[in-house]
């Protein structure tokens, strides 16, 4: 396969599973487009994308701010009562002198999983106004940059983990935050899993690119 120039790039799709470049081709709403060599699929097209998209990143971020303001859970261990939230659990790792670990946590508990909510709402709202033809490329490069070091997940498990751990020396109250915290991380999965920065790509290109060209 002969690719003359950069631009033409932009029309083939790779394969994440074997690495064929296909090309890419359009198809009907609600359907898929499969890799010709090993039959993986490579991108779908869903008109209703950008509402998706959009109403779960405002609703995560609605959650993921409920996270942060109250508490995860409330210990009771030998009459001593402790709230715990997120806020407290990182900045008790600075008071301690844990600095690295601190920052570590920072970031991939509270700042990236806040950026990728931020920059997907604002990213799906320009293609919901078609506006933004350079922003969203930065912005989409950017995603693709910081949606790997989220780990608000693995901090979600690590809870659950603790929880069974101190069960046994005190009595263990689940606060609200743990409740919007669980559900921020099932929106987070869903959202960073099924809507593929792919599939972004191609609905900025038929959306921006294509109305420059009418």
């Amino acid at each position: 396969m002969k690719i003359e120039n950069e631009d033409a790039l932009d029309n083939f799709v790779i394969c994440h599973k074997c690495f064929t470049l296909n090309e890419e081709i359009p198809i009907t709403d609600g359907s898929k487009a499969c890799c010709s060599e090993c039959g993986h699929i490579l991108y779908r097209y869903d008109s209703k994308l950008i509402d998706h998209g959009l109403a779960l990143s405002l609703t995560g971020l609605i959650f993921f701010v409920l996270a942060n303001l109250f508490p995860l859970i409330q210990m009771d261990i030998l009459g001593s009562e402790q709230f715990i939230t997120i806020p407290k659990t990182i900045f008790s790792l600075f008071e301690n002198g844990f600095y690295i670990v601190g920052f570590i946590c920072l970031f991939l508990i509270f700042i990236f999983p806040l950026m990728i909510f931020l920059v997907n709402m604002i990213l799906f709202t320009l293609l919901k106004i078609e506006r933004g033809e350079k922003l969203t490329k930065e912005l989409l490069i950017l995603l693709s940059h910081i949606t790997p070091w989220s780990m608000a997940d693995i901090f979600f498990i690590s809870i659950l983990v603790a929880l069974v751990k101190l069960i046994a020396f005190g009595q263990i109250h689940i606060g609200m935050a743990f409740w919007a915290l669980m559900i921020f991380v099932m929106i987070d999965i869903y959202l960073t899993k099924n809507i593929h920065l792919s599939e972004i790509w191609m609905f900025r290109k038929r959306i921006l690119l294509n109305k420059d060209k009418m």
